[in-house]
Parts: structure tokens; sequence; C-alpha cells
């Protein structure tokens, strides 16, 4: 449901990443501030300066009775602030909106929820103050016993060692990073652990080349992994990927960029709201938003928390 809401948000808190995309988020700060001072915004700008600093302001933030608090910059970034607001509504401290603006590199958060890409069309969004709210999920295991949120989705095996890599390109951003680094990773991980998937009390055991638990529709910058799912439906998608040779990895690529998977023989889809994976036999390398979990994983636990943060999105024909 999208709602109006810009009488009622009046305090802004921007929280900047300077590093996301490759800098690209220091050279957007002179842009982001010239936008909000020209749509009368009353905002506070703050840059960030090492790991879960976006997470820790955004706590704070709340507490301190911002009604939004805006993440400036990537997927890495949204989810920090994401897990601050979280805390901070958990701790019975309060609760603002969440707001992205989009200068990272592959921005599926924001593609999910409707968010604009360019950054006036986001400054614009953010005076108008129409409202998503949207499931959260939580993932426990790996580096995070103690569990940690996301807002588009989880991933486990292949599509985190592609983000991994994805990491190490220097020189290319967005899609086409990760494209290369896709094909990279082909002739690095393509040997599918053995690993038991438990799906709302349905157990399953096999080899998987990759499991995909989606609260958005897209990673990486391009390949849509669950074409069909809702960030507001109360429920998780998943995407699994059976074992498949290098050459099936190939002719499986075109089709998650066109989101048409679902009709290949190795792929299984569908929704859940608890959803645990278990490494039988190898380890799992997984990532949450694009943000490590684990490289070598035994299990994680997933869950949909319904109807959590409204979001500020796009009108309604931006809506995805």
């Amino acid at each position: 449901m999208l709602r109006e809401a810009a009488s009622q948000l009046k305090r802004y808190f921007v929280i900047l990443n300077p590093v996301s995309g490759r800098g690209a988020g220091a050279r957007s700060a002179g842009a982001i501030e010239e936008h909000l001072t020209k749509l009368g915004l009353d905002y506070e700008l703050f840059k960030t300066n090492r790991p879960w600093h976006a997470a820790e302001l955004a706590q704070s933030a709340v507490e301190a009775g911002f009604d939004v608090v805006v993440a400036a910059g990537g997927d890495g970034t949204t989810n920090e602030v994401l897990n601050g607001l979280m805390a901070a509504k958990l701790a019975g401290k309060g609760a603002a909106a969440l707001g992205v603006l989009c200068v990272g590199r592959g921005n599926d958060f924001a593609f999910g929820v409707g968010i604009p890409h360019a950054l006036d069309e986001g400054c614009q969004a953010l005076a108008d103050g129409v409202t998503r709210r949207i499931d959260v999920g939580r993932v426990v295991g790996g580096d995070f016993p103690d569990g940690r949120f996301f807002g588009n989705g989880v991933g486990i095996g292949f599509d985190a060692v592609v983000g991994f890599e994805a990491q190490k390109l220097r020189h290319l951003r967005g899609f086409a990073g990760y494209l290369v680094a896709a094909l990279r990773t082909i002739f690095l991980y393509f040997q599918a652990p053995h690993v038991r998937i438990d799906i709302d009390g349905r157990e399953r055991d096999l080899r998987t080349l990759m499991v995909s638990v989606m609260n958005g529709r897209r990673m990486g910058g391009g390949f849509m992994m669950a074409p069909g799912a809702s960030p507001d439906d109360g429920a998780l998608d998943f995407c699994i990927a059976e074992e498949v040779s290098r050459r099936g990895i190939f002719a499986l690529i075109p089709q998650f960029m066109k989101g048409s998977q679902e009709t290949h023989p190795a792929i299984s889809m569908g929704r859940g709201q608890r959803i645990r994976v278990c490494a039988v036999e190898g380890g799992l390398p997984a990532h949450a938003d694009g943000e490590t979990l684990c490289r070598d994983g035994a299990h994680l636990e997933l869950e949909v928390l319904p109807a959590q943060v409204d979001v500020i999105c796009g009108n309604a024909a931006a809506r995805p």
C-alpha cells in the first residue's frame, strides 16, 4: 500500500557512504545537499567512516527523533541503515521511515521497492513522502549468530562468490562488474555443495549450485532472482539451482538476466516464511544484501518479519 506522508515527515537524517560506488558517494555529496536545500527539506548529513557506522548512526537518529533516515550509498549502506532502524525499533526507542538515494553499484533494494535511480528523482521522492510499508528478512548464522536483517535478499553459494569476486574488480561498476565476476566465478566455484534445505517444514536433500532467498526481485544489478517477488507480501521468495555443469551455468546466466529461469529443469522456485539451509558436505558462502555473512558457513536460518519498515519510494507509477 502506498501512502502520502509528506506532511508528517519533516526531519531528514542523511547517512552518506563516501566509498560507495568506488567513490561515487563522496562525489555526490554536493549534489545531494544542493537538491535537498532547493526542495526546502530540513536535513542533516553525516558521512560514514567505518563498517557498521551507518547502522550506529541510523539508530542514534531514531533516538534523536528524526522522521526519515536516508541511506545515500549502495545496497550495503542501505542494509546497515535498515539494521539500525530495526535495532531502534526492537529496543523500543522509536521508528523512522527509510529513504534511499542511489549512489552505489547495484541498487537492487531500491529497484525492488520502486525507489527512483536518478539522484534528482530520488531527492524529489523524499520531498513527496510517498511511503510503502515493507517486510524485513532476518538471517541467523555464519558470522552473525545473533542475526542480521536484510531488505533485498540473501545469496548462498554461487551468487555469493560472484559478489565476493565483484568486490575485487576496481574498474567496473554496476551490472557489468557483476557479469564479469559471474564469468570468473564459473571457473572458481562450480562444485555444488551437498545441502539440506527446510522450507516451512518441507525438507530436501540435494546438491545445489545456489540458493537465493529474496524479499526483493533482483541481485547483482541485473540478475532477476525472483521476478515475481513483492517486499510487502509477508513471504520470502526462493530460487534453488541444483548442480549443473559449467556449460549449464553459462546457459543459465541469460535466463537469470531475463527472469525466465523457472522453466529450467535444474531450477525450483517458490515462497516461504521460514527457511533453513545446512551444509551436509562442503561449506556455505553467503551474503545478505551484498554484505558478507560467511565464506564457509555450516547453517543459516532465515525468516520474514511482515510489515516492519516504511520506505519512501516513488509515486504509484514507479512501483515495480
